[in-house]
């Protein structure tokens, strides 16, 4: 059993999270239906990607691809054109294999259970848990990064991954167990945040043996690096590189040249990836074709597998239009010197 005493206690606890949820969750687009497909694909972007960044994206991409089937006959890099800006790519990968092989193996037919889910490609513990319990009503628990944290604060003490999968599994409730598993992830991303957390606003601070005392912790350590490229311009064309196909990081993908420093930057951002913040500086000037190389004409930059550094550099730079991905602040050159890039 876990920390609370008696079965009695238990189900007390899913009721004032359930109601809690049923007034309080946030009307996302994924949830307006338990359509498998939508779920699927909300669960896959939202790995390792914060809900904001995702709904613009999600909103695309079905438009794109409205269907598995779609999906599943649509070209690599038309996906990964879709899916640019999301970051961690093989996700879009194994996504579009695993609507493959739902379409070629399973007519088209998804998977009813958590363990079948596994079967497919890029589907793990946590995203097959997920999608049997909120489309196929399994009763199954869901750990993520949040459900981990409110029952490390709820139980008081630090769990590890496999004792929070056996009190998250505890706790579950039979009757409605996709409802619940989300309730848990929205209350660890509204009210019981890494850093001050709401308690006073929490449905279930009286289960809680911490009351927001057990603060996060865990911190990465983050590198900072600059780096530069090239943007060549002519005749309505712009020169890009694609990225081998055996390369271990973002193969096939299109970004600019990268330069060594020339201390005639145009224009500067900021941009993120995994632990490193990278201070990117973009020189308008002409460099040799090399290597996988091309000149890509203005009008299917747009509909090319940008990296997500190269569509916003080329969005900064209005060389495709501003709703290919996501605004971001731009420093003129003149403006570099002793001031911190970006917002």
């Amino acid at each position: 059993m876990t920390w609370i005493s008696n079965p009695r206690e238990v189900r007390r606890f899913q009721q004032k999270l359930l109601k809690w949820y049923g007034v309080h969750r946030r009307h996302l687009p994924w949830r307006k239906d338990r359509d498998p497909y939508r779920v699927w694909v909300s669960e896959i972007m939202l790995q390792q990607t914060r809900v904001a960044a995702v709904l613009e994206h999600y909103r695309r991409f079905l438009k794109r691809f409205p269907t598995v089937r779609d999906l599943a006959t649509a070209r690599e890099s038309s996906v990964l054109a879709a899916w640019s800006g999301l970051g961690y790519y093989r996700r879009a990968r194994m996504l579009h294999a695993a609507a493959k092989q739902i379409v070629r193996e399973r007519g088209g037919s998804f998977p009813s259970t958590s363990a079948t889910w596994r079967e497919l490609p890029g589907i793990g513990p946590y995203t097959a848990a997920a999608i049997a319990s909120i489309v196929f009503g399994e009763a199954v628990a869901v750990v993520d990064g949040n459900v981990e944290r409110v029952l490390e604060r709820l139980t008081g003490g630090r769990l590890g991954k496999k004792t929070a999968w056996h009190v998250a599994g505890e706790l579950v409730c039979a009757r409605h167990p996709g409802d619940f598993n989300q309730s848990l992830m929205e209350l660890g991303a509204t009210v019981c945040t890494p850093q001050q957390p709401a308690c006073v606003r929490c449905p279930v601070n009286e289960f809680c043996l911490t009351r927001g005392v057990l603060t996060e912790t865990r911190k990465e350590t983050r590198q900072k690096r600059d780096i530069h490229y090239a943007l060549d311009v002519r005749d309505h064309s712009v020169l890009l590189v694609q990225r081998p196909q055996h390369s271990s990081l973002m193969p096939g993908m299109w970004e600019l040249p990268e330069i060594q420093a020339n201390g005639n930057t145009s224009f500067a951002l900021r941009h993120s990836i995994t632990v490193t913040d990278y201070r990117v500086h973009v020189s308008y000037c002409s460099v040799a074709p090399a290597g996988n190389a091309n000149w890509v004409h203005k009008n299917r930059v747009a509909k090319l597998p940008l990296t997500g550094l190269a569509r916003k550099i080329l969005r900064n730079a209005r060389v495709i239009p501003a709703n290919a991905a996501k605004s971001s602040r731009v420093v003129t050159s003149s403006k570099i010197a002793g001031r911190r890039i970006g917002p």
